[in-house]
């Protein structure tokens, strides 16, 4: 059987943890940043953890 290949848009939007959790980036903070509160845009910087519930899908996306 040939391998299995990885998604490539998925393998430019997650990384995972030493402890195995699955890092993202927020939406929302490419543009049209002029109608968002600085703190908004301050709190999307920061990079998330994908949720229980989908981990299972982005890691099938990785081949994980």
């Amino acid at each position: 059987m040939p391998k299995v290949k990885t998604k490539s848009g998925a393998k430019k939007r997650f990384k995972l943890t030493g402890t195995g959790k699955i890092k993202r980036k927020h939406a929302f903070k490419s543009h049209i940043l002029t109608k968002k509160e600085t703190k908004q845009k301050r709190n999307l910087t920061n990079a998330g953890l994908v949720d229980k519930s989908d981990e299972k899908n982005v890691k099938h996306m990785l081949n994980i």
